[in-house]
């Protein structure tokens, strides 16, 4: 190497063989060199000062002397199971939900959990004061006493530059922010929440994570449509993003994953609020489960859906009433709209109902949002039920894919769904014809083949409710019982 031209080179005695290289002095500006001078454990400077630059590797050997990831368990086992079985050091995870939906409580209640087990957290708050959060981990019962007093820090600051500087000198190794939209740069001349503020803010934050080795969650707002407030960028430069759904006039609450580099997005995670906080459901205890023991009534079936690695079970609500032809409503909640217009068009094509002139409405009850087709079976019943005016007999579920001609699909994970619905108490199942070989289970199992079988299997094992309308009796029934 020579830092000027030479005809021969000194090295080899050759002539013209030195070739000219430039160098990029933007190669050594890189956003974290500044931040990892505050971490002992940030990115190492090299012998001029200057950050080290980073080289490709074989993918072989990219990362393999690094070993695997230890996560950051939080303690709250449902949160855990979205995120992968913890947070993962160096991430960033955006935490968005409508207002008082419980954010700020589930943050909390995550960081005293983590300070428990002497693992340092700072919790920052924009739009509170100290006094506020102290009251409310008091509450929480969150930071009273023991390792969660000292390991728990928390800041009323909006300034990003002051927000940094402070978590160098406590140097945690969780950092909540709540909320992004109030935190700004002084030197950008924009009102905090704006487009180029949020891209400032969480790009930097984004940088002091990647350097520190420091986990960030990052507490955001939502539109009215439900949609998460800022620019779509905001999303794209996190790791994972968290959506904490349910009415906050109900008590459930559920954390949903809609990115995550870390695990799969099917998870879900479930909640209760009550007085003292937010309260997990324990593994099992479907949203279904507290209307086991109730007196059966029309337009209801339960449905054993899979989500993830978990099965609960959902109770599907449906009602129909007196419409104009022409103009009858087709309303779901927690359902997919075209999928309830499809089933509404096979029960009067396919099971001889006569739906033309009723509006109908469905609901999934608990805040759940069911995407999956194997429901189809169990809103068809509700909905024949309710415009029948019968009622499936208690401890009743069905599951099943519902076909344009009418026929009942087999679904995935039938020996899950039959041993939760077992477990949690129910005494009947309906389940396509072909779904195979089930577990054995104190379970009474009907296969059904076609969505007339299970009209006929609704109007033989129900009782008709005051005011109902008599089934056709025009279907015949062809099914078998197995235990």
């Amino acid at each position: 190497m020579s830092p000027k031209w030479m005809g021969k080179c000194s090295a080899c005695g050759e002539w013209d063989t030195l070739e000219a290289v430039s160098t990029d002095a933007s190669t050594a500006k890189d956003p974290h060199r500044g931040l990892a001078r505050e971490w002992h454990h940030g990115i190492e400077d090299g012998p001029a000062g200057t950050a080290q630059t980073p080289t490709a590797l074989p993918i072989a050997q990219a990362g393999a002397n690094d070993g695997p990831v230890a996560r950051l368990v939080t303690g709250v086992d449902e949160l855990d199971r979205v995120l992968g079985g913890g947070i993962v050091p160096g991430s960033v995870v955006l935490l968005g939900g409508d207002p008082g939906i419980g954010k700020s409580t589930l943050a909390l209640q995550a960081l005293g959990s983590l300070s428990r087990t002497h693992h340092r957290t700072l919790y920052v708050t924009s739009e509170e004061s100290c006094e506020q959060v102290r009251l409310r981990a008091e509450r929480l019962q969150v930071g009273t006493d023991g390792a969660d007093a000292e390991e728990l820090f928390v800041l009323a600051d909006t300034n990003l530059a002051r927000i940094v500087e402070q978590a160098g000198q406590v140097r945690p190794e969780v950092l909540v922010i709540d909320s992004i939209q109030m935190i700004y740069k002084s030197d950008l001349d924009a009102s905090p929440g704006s487009v180029a503020q949020l891209r400032r803010c969480c790009t930097e934050l984004v940088y002091l994570a990647k350097a520190s080795g420091m986990s960030v969650i990052l507490i955001g707002h939502v539109t009215k449509e439900g949609a998460l407030a800022g620019p779509k960028m905001l999303e794209h430069l996190v790791d994972v993003v968290l959506s904490f759904e349910g009415d906050r006039y109900h008590a459930h609450r559920i954390v949903r994953a809609i990115k995550n580099r870390f695990g799969t997005t099917l998870e879900i995670g479930l909640f209760a609020m009550e007085q003292r906080g937010l309260i997990e459901v324990p593994d099992g205890a479907s949203v279904a489960a507290a209307a086991l023991g109730e007196a059966p009534r029309p337009g209801s079936a339960v449905t054993p859906t899979v989500t993830g690695t978990r099965c609960i079970l959902v109770e599907l609500q449906a009602l129909t009433a007196t419409g104009f032809p022409g103009s009858v409503k087709r309303k779901s909640s927690g359902l997919d709209a075209s999928r309830l217009a499809m089933l509404i068009a096979v029960l009067e094509e396919r099971a001889g109902l006569s739906l033309y002139d009723r509006d109908v409405f469905a609901s999934a009850v608990g805040g759940v949002r069911i995407a999956e087709p194997a429901a189809d079976l169990a809103l068809a019943l509700a909905i024949a039920g309710a415009h029948l005016g019968r009622a499936l007999p208690a401890a009743t579920a069905a599951v099943g894919e519902v076909g344009l001609g009418g026929e009942v699909r087999a679904v995935t994970q039938m020996e899950s769904r039959c041993r939760e619905a077992a477990r949690l108490g129910y005494k009947h199942l309906l389940v396509p014809k072909q779904c195979g070989v089930l577990p054995k289970v104190k379970l009474e199992i009907t296969a059904i083949s076609t969505i007339g079988d299970a009209m006929t299997t609704l109007t033989q094992i129900t009782s008709p409710v005051s005011g109902g309308i008599e089934a056709k009796p025009n279907i015949q029934a062809a099914h078998s019982a197995h235990k």
